[in-house]
């Protein structure tokens, strides 16, 4: 991944067109309706801008090539970590947050790192490995401050934290050293927000029943059986972005968008109505938090990548 390649790459010039596209159209519509309908839209401009933003910057790291787009999913999960350490307190005690603020950056080193065994771009093995030494460092810092009361709250916290945010979104990461990177990258990002659109467009057209009425409310059957059907469909429609995926491959990468991207966005759920908040973060206005916008991912990104490793390996190679 490089400027040069990612320029000439039909792949990424095309979903940068789809982005173009799917924007100017959600600009226009939006126009039309608030002239026509005479309501109030300003929610709905507000979470437009912040598209504006973010589509053009994650369009720019993947462009400027793998070393900046590893170093965009790091800060974002840095920033996702932080919003969930605040949220529920463990952001006060520093040694715990210095051992998962650790982990994240090495997350995003082994993804980056050349595999010393094999001579290639990505450490794999370490990637793989890394949890085991992350809990451990986490699991020791109350030995080195001789401390009992609290701990197994703000251990059972950051071992969260890391594992939920830097390790699992952190698959996202390592998926640039693959050959097909702007295929398998680009298409995740596009594909569960179209889950994430498709759940709320159905859910707001035929549910009835609420899905987890205890933790979203709002979520209903008729939504996530909608969101899952759209997404079986997307593998399908962008296979030119999931090279040689035979009709297995293209199904489960379906179910995994569809499943696992309601999942993930239910998990956050889950956190936030415990804490008693309707977002984790107020950094991206429209939208919430870091948190709150990358949730579906969190759970997609490490199913996807490794039914792709299990097929054709990270790398190309089936193994």
């Amino acid at each position: 991944m490089s400027w040069a390649t990612a320029m000439q790459d039909e792949v990424f010039l095309t979903f940068v067109a789809i982005a173009a596209g799917v924007l100017t159209l959600a600009g226009c519509i939006l126009a039309v309706l608030r002239f026509a309908s005479g309501r109030d839209l300003s929610h709905a401009w507000l979470s437009y801008r912040s598209w504006l933003m973010m589509a053009p910057l994650f369009l720019a790291a993947v462009a400027l090539g793998r070393t900046a787009t590893i170093v965009f999913l790091t800060l974002l999960s840095l920033g996702a970590f932080k919003e969930f350490a605040k949220g529920t307190g463990l952001y006060r005690d520093w040694w715990m947050m210095a051992m998962v603020y650790l982990g994240v950056l090495g997350i995003g080193w082994t993804a980056w790192a050349e595999d010393p065994t094999e001579g290639r771009s990505g450490w794999l093995g370490m990637f793989l490995a890394l949890p085991v030494y992350v809990v451990a460092l986490i699991l020791i810092v109350p030995i080195l401050r001789d401390r009992v009361k609290g701990q197994l709250q703000a251990m059972a916290l950051a071992t969260i934290g890391f594992i939920y945010i830097g390790w699992m979104f952190g698959h996202l990461a390592f998926m640039v050293n693959s050959p097909n990177a702007y295929g398998y990258v680009m298409f995740l990002v596009l594909a569960v927000e179209v889950n994430d659109v498709a759940a709320y467009t159905c859910g707001r057209a035929f549910g009835k029943k609420a899905l987890r009425a205890n933790i979203s409310p709002n979520k209903t059957v008729g939504g996530a059986v909608g969101a899952l059907l759209v997404s079986l469909c997307l593998p399908f429609a962008f296979q030119f972005a999931l090279v040689d995926f035979d009709t297995t491959e293209l199904l489960l990468t379906g179910v995994i968008v569809g499943i696992g991207g309601q999942l993930g966005d239910l998990s956050i759920s889950v956190i936030k109505r415990d804490l008693g908040v309707k977002d984790l973060g107020a950094l991206i206005p429209g939208h919430g938090g870091i948190l709150d916008r990358i949730d579906s991912l969190v759970f997609v990104a490490p199913v996807f990548f490794h039914m792709v490793h299990y097929y054709r390996g990270i790398y190309g190679a089936t193994v």
